[in-house]
């Protein structure tokens, strides 16, 4: 395909001095950087590692962190029972 390309200045310069430095013609400098970018689009970007940073846990006193399973199931208990409940209202 045959067509007129505009350049913006710094495209121009880059392949003048890919030209200078013996990468090729135009055409195929044109060519691989266009085929390089078209190729990149399609590639998904790789995730950036996620770190995160660990802090002393510091429990007031009188919680046993042995126990915190217990507490949450006794709250979920509590939460279940007061849900129960209020549907038993509703119906009445």
């Amino acid at each position: 395909m045959r067509t007129t390309l505009t350049l913006d200045r710094d495209v121009a310069e880059a392949i003048q001095s890919r030209r200078r430095n013996g990468a090729g013609s135009l055409k195929q400098i044109v060519n691989s950087l266009l085929r390089a970018g078209l190729r990149a689009e399609n590639e998904p970007t790789p995730a950036r590692t996620y770190r995160t940073k660990p802090h002393a846990l510091q429990l007031r006193a009188g919680f046993d962190p042995r126990r915190l399973n217990q507490l949450s199931d006794e709250l979920e208990t509590d939460a279940w029972i007061e849900r129960q409940s209020t549907l038993a209202h509703d119906r009445s």
